[in-house]
């Protein structure tokens, strides 16, 4: 019996692995096609918006471009 539980347990970890991966990736495009076409663009301006009041609230906008280098290298790393 405890031994189902933590295969369930290794399954769910596993699927949300896998929602998160996909998650980052659609992320991911949308920063580079927010940097793209700017930010009017339908959903990718929203992600990308988003996430330059996060960064405008954390410090310069200069990190903005970082961090869209940082989450890029860390997808192309796996």
């Amino acid at each position: 019996m405890k031994l189902d539980f933590f295969y369930s347990l290794n399954k769910i970890k596993s699927y949300l692995k896998q929602v998160t991966d996909v998650l980052l990736l659609v992320v991911a495009v949308a920063l580079l096609l927010g940097i793209v076409f700017g930010p009017e663009a339908p959903f990718v301006g929203y992600v990308y918006s988003n996430l330059i009041n996060i960064i405008e609230a954390i410090g310069d906008n200069g990190i903005v471009a970082l961090v869209s280098l940082i989450i890029i290298f860390l997808i192309n790393k796996r």
